[in-house]
């Protein structure tokens, strides 16, 4: 089978197209052809070495990827026969293999696809939708809610700027570029504006005065630190991520924010699943964001490349060029 394999950690220029042995399913297990890899951004962390959240760094060579959607066309012994032949998706954890033609996985952690969706879309939800759904937990949107969601053009941002409209609050969407911020509002964002050109937060308080009363932050740097004074007295602060870097406040900076009571919380890892309240709060969360994106109320955006292009959907990922999540199809 074709694969992307890396057999040193690195740039994304040690990916390598491949002919790699085609995977055999183990007891429990089926095999996916592959229709659908997602790229995520621990996949770059772990390409350059980086461990991260990831229990342990994989061993190498290694065929990269951890979200696939496809058929399933082959099945272990025990494997219940009803899942040959059907599409299907499937979060692999921190196990590898999705950038290939064919991928195994447990068959216990399968969802099908829902009717509506192509593969890339269901890859973009059983990943991305799961987290934003699991972020939103923290947020409470409702009719008087004002948001403030930067990198709004981005997989994650592009759910948020549906759901909080779909909750009737009214939405403040920043990007970076015009490409960008026209598809923040295409999306349906109230206001969406360039934050890499100047001006941006005097145009937010314009718009809405008495401040926004959430800020979804996976930039983190500089613009966290401009965001936050555009927020209204008892707002909420949730992180879950930093891709401009972290956000490093003085003391008198956090005195103020506390002063006007807001809070910060970082909503990943054991956070998010105490609050989903379910001994498998992953999977709980990926059946709904499947449910969500079939019943139309979220539709992922998705940029697509090339199986053999794996490398420069990682560049693209890492200097932030991309829009939506980034899917590989073979």
């Amino acid at each position: 089978m074709r694969a992307i394999r890396l057999h040193a950690f690195g740039p994304a220029e040690n990916l390598s197209p491949e002919t790699a042995p085609t995977p055999v399913p183990a007891p429990g297990q089926v095999r996916i052809a592959v229709a659908a890899a997602g790229v995520h951004l621990l996949d770059t962390a772990l390409r350059q070495g980086i461990q991260g959240p990831a229990p342990a760094l994989p061993e190498l060579p290694t065929i990269p990827g951890r979200e696939v959607a496809g058929t399933v066309d082959a099945l272990g012994p025990g494997t219940d026969p009803a899942w040959l032949g059907r599409p299907v998706t499937v979060h692999l954890g921190f196990a590898p293999g999705g950038y290939a033609e064919y991928a195994v996985a447990d068959a216990d952690r399968l969802h099908p696809i829902p009717e509506g969706l192509d593969p890339a879309e269901a890859v973009a939800m059983i990943g991305t939708g799961r987290t934003t759904l699991g972020i939103l937990q923290f947020a409470d949107l409702g009719p008087e809610s004002v948001a403030l969601v930067p990198a709004a053009a981005g997989g994650i941002g592009t759910l948020l700027v549906q759901y909080a409209r779909n909750a009737g609050a009214i939405v403040i969407a920043l990007a970076g570029g015009p490409a960008k911020t026209a598809r923040a509002a295409a999306n349906g964002a109230h206001l969406a504006l360039d934050y890499t050109a100047p001006g941006w937060a005097e145009a937010v308080r314009a718009h809405h005065p008495g401040g926004a009363t959430v800020l979804f932050d996976s930039v983190g740097g500089a613009t966290a630190r401009t965001a936050l004074g555009l927020l209204a007295p008892g707002a909420r602060h949730l992180v879950f991520g930093w891709s401009e870097g972290p956000l490093a406040l003085t003391d008198s900076e956090r005195a103020g924010l506390t002063a006007r009571g807001i809070t910060t919380e970082n909503v990943l890892g054991p956070a998010m699943f105490r609050r989903v309240g379910a001994p498998a709060p992953l999977r709980v969360l990926e059946t709904r964001a499947l449910a969500e994106a079939a019943a139309g109320r979220l539709r992922p955006a998705v940029q697509r490349y090339p199986l053999a292009e794996a490398a420069a959907a990682h560049h693209a990922l890492e200097t932030r060029a991309t829009t939506g999540k980034v899917v590989l199809e073979p």
